[in-house]
């Protein structure tokens, strides 16, 4: 006797065995597209982790009591597993607790969506969060719980501070450099002869202050080095006379202040050795040399040297060039002034502290104690 039976025939109890096998196949398919469907949102759910973990971001959830139910990433020192299920109250610190379990009731509460900044201690540093609230509703509408997203926004509190920092220290400078260009005009006016000597040499002043400017905004006034510093100063020289000129010194990097008021005496210099001094002749010459000691808090020494020029005469009245040169570098950077009018040439010696250099290197490239 035959077993077997028409596909067409129904088993008893059951539906046709053609359909059974049609059943079997559809399920077999959404079975199969459900399986990829989900091995998506596991892809999809596995960039999303991986964005976050290279993130300042961290995601999560909690319900309605504000215990943790879902987080991205570890946060404020606890582990994803040490979160889960716990409140707010064993986890935020005492300092911010209250101010944003504030917000988030309110989130809970209203249905509307929360903003808060906040600052807590994290390892003896600062750090500053963004927190972002949403309501996290069920299908049927009800507020189940609510969705965070904590940013950490540090580095931008820090740049908003620097920026504020720079601001001041802009305005500082500026009425400073306003102070010492109202000075600069009045001297040069008391000693020029006439408006067109004026204009003149207050032109020149002006360029040597922009040019002493130009090396600190390059290094974000950071400093300048010493070595720039002069030839920048003597540019306009070394084209025609620069084997007239001898520059040496190691390397040394001057505040701002020092740089500054240095550049003008250094114009002043060059710019009195080109009038009457070395530079007014064909054989004349000119030394510029610095050095400093390897012991701590030592001055930088600076010389300027004339040899092989006119004659020089006696001093009879202080002019400007004096003045910038004595007055303002004592009085500016504590530093000690020798001039000496030497008939063979004008020598002018300075002492600058220790208090105004950034840095120094020694020939080998090593750096010396710091001064502090």
């Amino acid at each position: 006797m035959a077993n077997d039976m028409p596909s067409g025939e129904a088993l008893p109890g059951n539906l046709p065995l053609n359909q059974l096998q049609e059943e079997n196949r559809r399920l077999e398919a959404q079975v199969n597209a459900q399986a990829i469907e989900l091995n998506l949102l596991r892809a999809r759910f596995a960039r999303y982790e991986t964005a976050l973990r290279g993130s300042q971001v961290v995601v999560y959830t909690q319900d309605r009591s504000l215990r943790y139910t879902s987080i991205s990433q570890p946060m404020l020192g606890h582990s994803i597993a040490d979160l889960l299920g716990r409140a707010d109250e064993d986890v935020l610190p005492e300092s911010v607790r209250e101010s944003v379990l504030a917000i988030k009731r309110e989130a809970v509460s209203t249905g509307q969506s929360q903003r808060l900044e906040f600052s807590l201690e994290e390892g003896g540093a600062l750090r500053w969060y963004d927190l972002h609230i949403e309501a996290l509703r069920n299908d049927a509408g009800d507020i189940v719980g609510i969705t965070c997203a904590s940013v950490d926004v540090t580095e931008r509190k820090e740049g908003e501070a620097h920026l504020r920092l720079l601001l001041r220290e802009l305005t500082h400078r500026s009425k400073n450099l306003l102070a010492v260009i109202q000075a600069m005009a009045r001297q040069t006016a008391r000693h020029a002869g006439s408006i067109d000597s004026f204009l003149t040499q207050f032109a020149a002043r002006l360029q040597a202050l922009a040019a002493s400017h130009d090396l600190l905004i390059r290094e974000s006034w950071y400093g300048a080095s010493l070595n720039e510093l002069v030839r920048s100063q003597l540019s306009g020289y070394l084209d025609g006379v620069a084997q007239r000129i001898s520059i040496e010194g190691p390397d040394i990097t001057l505040k701002p202040e020092a740089a500054q008021n240095l550049g003008l005496a250094l114009h002043e210099l060059s710019a009195n050795a080109v009038r009457f001094g070395a530079l007014s002749i064909p054989d004349g010459q000119v030394s510029i040399e610095w050095r400093r000691d390897d012991a701590p808090n030592a001055p930088v020494e600076f010389f300027w040297r004339e040899t092989q020029g006119p004659r020089v005469k006696p001093r009879r009245k202080r002019g400007f060039g004096t003045m910038v040169i004595e007055t303002n570098l004592t009085r500016a950077l504590d530093a000690k002034i020798d001039m000496i009018f030497d008939p063979d040439g004008l020598r002018c010696q300075v002492e600058i502290p220790a208090s105004q250099v950034i840095k120094t290197l020694d020939r080998n490239g090593t750096s010396p104690p710091e001064s502090r």
